[in-house]
C-alpha cells in the first residue's frame, strides 16, 4: 500500500473512531458544551442550574476590575431560599492547597523535610504501610507514594468513618498501587497522613496552624477548619440525585483531616494569594511550594462540589459551587464545562 494510500486509511479510521466514540458521551454533556455561548457569565450561570443543579454560585475576580458574584437556583429546595452568592460552602478537597501551603512553610521554617521518609516520622505504621521507609514527604504532597485511597474502599460514602483512624485503618496492611514515585495517583491518604505528621511535628492541631499562618494574615474570616466551626444556618443545602434530604449537617472531616468549609470569595482570595505568591513569606517558601503542589484545585463530597482555578492569560479567578452532585452520573463533567464556559465568556469580554 502506498503512502497516501496508508494516510487515507489512517485519517479515515480517525474519523470513524472519533463519530464512534461520540455515541458514547452523554448527549446532556455534548447539549451542554455545544450551546451557543451567552452573552454573560449571570445567563451561564442562570441556564447551568437548568442541567439538573440546585443551585449555584460563581465568584470572579479579574485584576483591575472589582470581584463579583453571581448566583443562580435554590439554596434549599423545601423552603425554596434563593442561593446566596455569600453562603458557607463545604470546599472538599480545596482544602488539600491549604495544607500544601502549611507543608512547604514548615519544610521552609526547617520544621518538616520533603526528603525524610514516612516511617521516620510515623514509625508505628512502618509494618502497615508497604514501602513506608521509601515514601517521602515530597511523594506524599505530590501524590507518588503508591499508598492505596481510602475514600476508594467499598462503600465508603455509605458509612463514612467519624475519625482519622478508622479512616487510615481503611488501607492499613494492604499492597501498594505502585512503587513509590514510579507513578501518580490521586490520593486523600497522602494528605490524611501529611496532617497527621503536622499534628505530631507542630504539638497541636494542623488546623490551628493554618488559622494562624494563612488565614489570618489573608483576613479570610469566613473559612472554617470543619463544619463544628460554623452556624449551619450560614451554609449551603447540598443534595445527592436521587435522596430529597439535605446533606448539609454531615460531616466528612471529623476529628482529622477532611472538608474545609468556606464562601467562595475567601476561596477566591486564597486562591489569588497562592498564585501571586502574597500568601508566602519568602521566595523560597514560594519556590517549596511549586516543587510539591499545583495552583488550582476541585472539591466532590456528596451534596457539594466545586472547583477553583486561575488563569494567568487574564489574571483572573474563578471559583464555582454546585450544590447537587451524582458520583455516578455527569455532575462533575458538567461543572467543568460549565466554568470553561465562564472563562470563555469573560475572554470574549476583555477582547471585545
Amino acid at each position: 500500500m502506498s503512502k497516501s494510500k496508508t494516510k487515507r486509511l489512517v485519517k479515515t479510521l480517525f474519523i470513524i473512531a472519533s463519530l464512534a466514540s461520540l455515541w458514547f458521551v452523554p448527549w446532556i454533556l455534548v447539549k451542554a458544551w455545544i450551546s451557543p455561548l451567552p452573552n454573560t457569565v449571570q445567563e451561564q450561570v442562570e441556564q447551568a442550574v437548568g442541567y439538573g443543579f440546585d443551585g449555584m454560585i460563581v465568584y470572579i475576580d479579574k485584576a483591575g476590575e472589582p470581584p463579583v458574584f453571581h448566583s443562580a437556583g435554590l439554596d434549599n429546595r423545601k423552603q425554596k431560599t434563593l442561593t446566596d452568592p455569600h453562603a458557607l460552602f463545604k470546599i472538599g478537597s480545596i482544602t488539600k492547597l491549604y495544607l500544601a501551603v502549611a507543608t512547604a512553610k514548615l519544610v521552609n521554617d526547617k520544621q518538616l523535610a520533603l526528603d525524610k521518609t514516612l516511617a521516620e516520622y510515623l514509625p508505628e505504621l512502618s509494618e502497615h504501610i508497604e514501602h513506608a521507609n521509601k515514601i517521602t514527604l515530597r511523594m506524599l504532597s505530590n501524590h507518588r507514594s503508591g499508598i492505596p485511597n481510602f475514600t476508594n474502599h467499598p462503600g465508603y460514602w455509605d458509612n463514612v468513618p467519624k475519625s482519622r483512624k478508622e479512616k487510615l485503618e481503611l488501607v492499613l496492611d494492604l499492597p501498594a498501587d505502585f512503587k513509590p514515585d514510579t507513578d501518580y495517583q490521586y490520593c486523600n491518604t497522602n494528605y490524611l497522613l501529611l496532617a497527621k505528621i503536622m499534628d505530631s511535628v507542630l504539638g497541636y492541631s494542623f488546623h490551628e496552624y493554618i488559622k494562624n499562618e494563612i488565614l489570618i494574615p489573608l483576613e479570610l474570616n469566613n473559612t472554617f477548619s470543619g463544619l463544628q466551626e460554623v452556624d449551619v444556618n450560614s451554609l449551603m443545602s447540598g443534595y445527592y440525585v436521587g435522596f430529597e434530604d439535605d446533606l448539609k449537617t454531615v460531616d466528612y472531616g471529623i476529628n482529622g483531616y477532611g472538608s474545609m468549609v468556606a464562601s467562595a470569595q475567601d476561596v477566591g482570595v486564597f486562591l489569588r494569594a497562592l498564585n501571586d505568591g502574597s500568601v508566602f513569606n519568602s521566595p523560597e517558601e514560594q519556590a517549596l511550594y511549586a516543587s510539591i503542589y499545583v495552583y488550582d484545585h476541585g472539591g466532590l463530597l456528596p451534596g457539594y462540589q466545586s472547583l477553583a482555578e486561575y488563569h494567568k492569560d487574564l489574571d483572573m479567578v474563578v471559583v464555582q459551587f454546585m450544590n447537587t452532585t451524582n458520583f455516578e452520573g455527569y455532575n462533575w463533567n458538567l461543572s467543568q464545562i460549565f466554568i470553561n464556559r465562564i472563562v470563555k465568556i469573560m475572554k470574549h469580554k476583555t477582547n471585545a
